[in-house]
């Protein structure tokens, strides 16, 4: 990209920032986590806790305005970008309330919602009422490790993405793929056919990556794996070929078609996602699901610190002055979050921390060092389990307690998504580096409570989604995302 092309985008993101700045008084949060990490049910969770918490029906000792009672209501009102989607919060508490209760649909793609807090501003000369809006901006992390692929060529991509492909843990499941590249002759003739093919072997190794059994997290081009309407697309038709350092890709080869469709999706898909949400972005919440990669072992832990370094190294880390909130912002606050900590008994709790601290401690050094102020939190957006003593051989065990989905096995049984289970979840060590070696242990993930437990929450008026540290997350902690 050009110098003059890099200087139109930053007049474009000036402009739009400047826009926002005198629009009135609040922030635009930016929430995001890789497959799996409960994204969706964290925001639901957490605007319904807000909404909740001037009634009464939410206690939240950590957010200071509401601890001082000077948290008059907070409210949805109409998002500013009419050109996205809206967050579904509606539909997604039905789904956790309903009579047929599920778990949301997972993020797709991108939405917003915003989320005005009235209150009093502490006595003094600037007291009196206040207002803080909150434009909660949600989206695939996938999309967010894509923007690493702007600094790449298609040559420099290739050589990485099928080095990596060759690690043990991905081999197995790229083996299918790399047997089809050794066919292909880069400098062959463009061909449709092929790069269909190439393109449909590469998806479906990036997809077997993903499965839960394997929990890897590194797995760009984001849109591959959530296409949406650009399914089909010549944009998502490409793949890496086999190019050594220096090779010159001929015109109306394979090499150039691939190349031509890589740069496509970076200027058609990736940076506009970054012009126009990205770099707009005041505060982020990046949703981590340390467990399952602890659960599929030590190359899936791995591979998680390499996506939470990616991660955190696109953010544009420095804090926020008047003058560059105007006309460059930067996300100068970032709270890392470990979910479904309910899957644990409490007492792992600050283990499980730990181990999220470690995962990022070199990115999070580096963006500290440069003005981010960077924390980590294990919470459950809502607690699906609760924990009991169990006694066993004559000792006394802690046990989580919870409804297996139907059709979820446990230890050989079966469940029919009526009946608990009582499952002892073990330790996470106490030395958060023991991961890497494997020392970690098995987590087996379960539902929410059961059905009555929620309608009876529901009858008396109570919020209906117990959580875990969701305070926390509200008042930001010791990060101060919200700052009211």
């Amino acid at each position: 990209m050009s110098f003059f092309t890099d200087l139109a985008q930053e007049a474009r993101i000036a402009a739009r920032s400047l826009l926002d700045a005198v629009s009135g008084n609040g922030l635009r949060l930016g929430v995001t986590g890789l497959s799996r990490a409960g994204k969706t049910v964290f925001i639901t969770s957490l605007v319904h806790t807000l909404i909740n918490a001037r009634a009464g029906q939410a206690r939240l000792p950590v957010f200071r305005v509401h601890a001082e009672s000077r948290l008059k209501r907070a409210f949805l009102q109409p998002q500013p970008d009419d050109a996205v989607p809206r967050f579904a919060y509606e539909d997604h508490v039905k789904a956790l309330i309903g009579a047929d209760r599920h778990w949301p649909e997972s993020t797709r793609r991108i939405s917003e919602l915003r989320l005005t807090l009235e209150f009093e501003k502490p006595a003094g000369w600037m007291g009196g009422p206040g207002e803080f809006t909150i434009d909660i901006v949600d989206y695939p992390g996938e999309w967010l490790l894509d923007l690493a692929l702007l600094g790449k060529t298609y040559a420099e991509w290739s050589r990485e993405t099928i080095e990596s492909s060759a690690a043990a843990a991905r081999a197995p499941l790229a083996a299918h793929w790399r047997g089809h590249l050794l066919t292909l002759d880069p400098a062959a003739d463009a061909d449709e056919g092929v790069a269909r093919a190439s393109a449909d072997l590469f998806t479906g190794y990036l997809r077997a990556a993903r499965d839960d059994r394997y929990a890897l997290s590194t797995l760009p081009p984001g849109r591959f794996l959530l296409p949406g309407d650009l399914e089909g697309s010549p944009a998502l038709t490409f793949a890496p070929l086999r190019l050594n350092e220096g090779y010159e890709i001929g015109h109306g080869t394979l090499a150039a078609m691939m190349e031509r469709r890589y740069e496509s999706y970076k200027e058609k898909i990736v940076r506009p996602f970054f012009r126009d949400h990205f770099a707009r972005l005041d505060r982020q919440i990046v949703l981590v699901d340390a467990l399952s990669a602890l659960n599929s072992g030590p190359a899936a832990v791995r591979d998680l610190e390499t996506a939470l370094g990616d991660v955190l190294t696109a953010f544009r880390a420095g804090r926020s002055s008047l003058l560059s909130t105007l006309f460059r912002p930067k996300i100068d606050r970032i709270l890392f979050a470990a979910t479904k900590a309910d899957h644990l008994h409490h007492t792992s709790h600050d283990r499980l921390e730990a181990i999220l601290r470690v995962l990022v401690q070199r990115a999070s050094s580096r963006a500290e060092g440069v003005g981010v102020d960077v924390d980590v939190i294990a919470l459950a957006a809502i607690r699906a389990t609760r924990e009991a003593a169990v006694k066993h051989d004559g000792q006394s065990l802690d046990a989580i307690i919870g409804v297996p989905l139907k059709g979820e096995v446990v230890d050989g049984q079966v469940f029919d998504g009526v009946s608990e289970a009582a499952i002892f979840p073990g330790e996470l060590p106490a030395d958060p580096k023991l991961v890497f070696r494997g020392d970690g242990r098995q987590i087996r993930a379960l539902p929410p409570a059961g059905r009555k437990t929620l309608r009876r929450r529901a009858r008396a008026r109570l919020p209906a989604y117990p959580h875990g540290s969701c305070d926390g997350v509200s008042a930001g902690r010791q990060a101060g995302l919200i700052g009211v």
